[in-house]
């Protein structure tokens, strides 16, 4: 007789919480991923003076977690979706989002980005990202691993997502410009940040443009001052653009330097994705204060089960005001203040390390303060020397269904490039 499911989950939360802080395998083939990075960015036209250094991208060592909390993790995307359905959750996000996100062109957003802490009380929710980065260099992560004492490294799952990657992606983008136009495929796009080359990210914009080159579709990577909006047509380097994969952190395309991208949109003369009203429906900081409400989600009509879902996902998140200053300074240790419009790790604060003067600054500064979720950890060997190092588990998604898992390995309050043994790391299910 098969064991019950809860002890089967038991088992595999033990396992993988053993192996994460006794397994030092070093499963990274370092040198295959850099001889599949080089020869994929070879041919996608760049030279070996081009190369970023991809030390700091990838740990050598991968993060174990039970399947039970991927499926956790996956039934919380699709909780939070169908609130952000809700014409009520609609009407309070836009009402405080910027007046171009009330435009609806019709696309929903390519490489949704769910950020998780995993605990023993499961998967907690710490942020909603559009243009996650690092989809496309996770998978070629993840496929230069070694196997190690675990003997189940990747699932049948896992196997079958990598393999699947860039249909999934191919079909994405097909799907968000079908969003806009009925019929056709795009046959011209642009991937745009500004100073593409000295984005930390830049490789992965080159793994993206091959990909879609070899699948016929024309990809330029582009700073949006390169793009001129005239007659009806966007345009850069004299080719038509009709697509936009947006990278940008100006969610609302408010800057100078992309009038022009803001003005093709708005007009509905290029596809976006994602776009300031994807951003604005799933990512402003200021939803948090809704996704961790459920009594305000029941009255707007989510169901009871999403509902409970996501009272137990979400860290109780409140707006920062100078009327409350009190009350969070008092409470400041068990929170995690962030910038409504901030992205990344700028502007961010534990409470614990915060001084009066910055708390101060912070109450009239469009903050939120989130209920503190200490992050997973990872135990490592670096040197000789065992360390601890946190963890965040990322979720790449579309339209509520997962694309990708992905891991982070970092050091400090926050996640980073930096920390010595961290980087992306791949997902093993356990």
């Amino acid at each position: 007789m098969p064991e019950p499911i809860h002890k089967n989950q038991r088992l595999a939360d033990s396992r993988a919480y053993k192996l994460n802080r006794h397994c030092y395998c070093i499963t990274l083939d370092r040198k295959a991923l850099n001889k599949s990075l080089r020869s994929i960015l070879i041919d996608a036209g760049s030279g070996p003076s081009e190369f970023a250094e991809f030390d700091q991208l990838f740990s050598n060592t991968p993060i174990f977690v039970p399947r039970s909390d991927i499926a956790a993790m996956e039934r919380i995307v699709q909780a939070i979706e169908s609130a952000t359905e809700l014409p009520s959750f609609r009407e309070r996000v836009l009402s405080w989002a910027p007046k171009i996100a009330q435009f609806n062109p019709g696309p929903i957003g390519a490489f949704m980005g769910y950020d998780f802490h995993l605990g023993p009380d499961g998967p907690r929710l710490i942020e909603i990202n559009t243009n996650a980065g690092g989809a496309f260099l996770n998978v070629v992560l993840a496929r230069a691993q070694h196997r190690c004492c675990n003997p189940s490294q990747q699932t049948a799952v896992t196997r079958s997502e990598l393999d699947g990657f860039e249909d999934a992606v191919l079909t994405m983008f097909k799907q968000e410009w079908q969003r806009q136009h009925a019929t056709s495929v795009p046959n011209c796009l642009a991937i745009v940040d500004d100073a593409p080359k000295t984005q930390f990210m830049f490789p992965e914009f080159q793994l993206a443009q091959q990909l879609f080159q070899t699948k016929g579709i024309e990809a330029l990577i582009l700073d949006p001052s390169e793009l001129v909006y005239a007659d009806g047509r966007l345009t850069a380097r004299g080719k038509p653009i009709c697509m936009v994969y947006n990278r940008l952190v100006d969610f609302s395309l408010d800057a100078t330097a992309h009038a022009a991208l803001r003005r093709a949109y708005l007009d509905g003369a290029v596809v976006v994705t994602p776009n300031p009203r994807a951003h604005a429906i799933l990512a402003d900081k200021r939803n948090l204060t809704l996704l961790s409400a459920p009594q305000t989600l029941l009255d707007w009509g989510l169901s009871l089960a999403d509902a409970g879902c996501l009272e137990d996902a979400v860290p109780k998140t409140r707006l920062v005001s100078s009327e409350d200053a009190a009350a969070l300074w008092s409470a400041r240790r068990q929170l995690f203040f962030k910038p409504v419009a901030g992205h990344g790790s700028k502007g961010v604060y534990r409470g614990d390390k915060m001084t009066r003067r910055v708390f101060e600054n912070i109450l009239d500064g469009g903050y939120i303060a989130q209920d503190l979720v200490p992050a997973g950890e990872r135990t490592l060997r670096i040197d000789d020397a065992v360390t601890t190092r946190k963890v965040d588990i990322r979720l790449y998604t579309y339209a509520g269904k997962s694309l990708l898992v992905a891991a982070r390995i970092y050091q400090g309050q926050t996640t980073n490039f930096r920390t010595p043994g961290g980087g992306f790391a791949p997902v093993f299910q356990v």
